[in-house]
């Protein structure tokens, strides 16, 4: 993630210099379903792009993305960016079933192959996270134990293991089958967080936050207008 970050920022920069040039701008909704071990997903999106450079081939946008993750017999660790990055610190919680809504804000970049196909990235930034409370198994220090545990409330991307929250980011490839409407495939990478109601989590330090991380597979519709 820490990589994908720093190619936001250098496109974004790259972008920002060329923002005076008169842009020809689009908007669109888009509809993708997501597929991949034990986790589906859903989710809306509202973009407007901002075409830019000589031939408005790059495209710069944001919108809003209301994600929804549907996840079975999942494992979700321990998400700190202290205890992520050494296995030996994490702890685990088992989950049977969950369901995660993630309403967030997002930054989109892409390029026009042609009038018809686009390729593209984009990646939520921050918002918040809903969705009901269920009994999860937690596994830590020799022991296992049930608990509650809900999505964490606030999502933001703050690069790798620093993030929080529940994320959604994709690659997509968009074909336009006609003036308005578009198809397309998507590759997901998507951060569902879960906070448990004590600090169930106390080695080596006390910690109620865990993190499960899927690849999906996604197919969807664009409507442009």
């Amino acid at each position: 993630m820490k990589y994908v970050s720093s190619f936001i920022l250098l496109v974004a920069t790259t972008f920002t210099l060329h923002a005076q040039q008169k842009a020809r701008t689009e908007q669109l909704v888009d509809f993708t379903l997501g597929f991949g071990s034990g986790q589906s997903t859903v989710s809306f999106g509202y973009f407007k792009n901002w075409n830019l450079g000589k031939k408005q081939s790059f495209y710069i946008g944001t919108g809003v993305r209301l994600s929804n993750a549907f996840g079975k017999n999942q494992v979700f660790t321990s998400a700190p960016a202290s205890l992520a990055a050494n296995s030996a610190n994490k702890d685990s919680l088992f989950s049977s079933s969950a369901s995660t809504y993630a309403l967030n804000a997002i930054l989109n970049l892409g390029y026009h192959i042609s009038p018809k196909l686009d390729v593209g990235f984009n990646i939520d930034l921050i918002g918040f996270s809903f969705g009901p409370s269920r009994i999860k198994l937690f596994s830590g220090n020799g022991t296992s134990t049930t608990t509650t545990a809900e999505p964490t409330r606030m999502n933001v991307l703050l690069v790798g293991n620093n993030d929080r929250g529940t994320l959604n980011s994709e690659f997509y490839l968009r074909y336009k089958v006609s003036t308005k409407w578009g198809i397309k495939l998507a590759y997901q990478h998507f951060f569902t967080e879960l906070t448990t109601i004590n600090k169930v989590q106390t080695v080596p330090v006390q910690n109620d936050r865990f993190r499960n991380i899927t690849n999906l597979f996604g197919i969807g519709v664009a409507y442009h207008f």
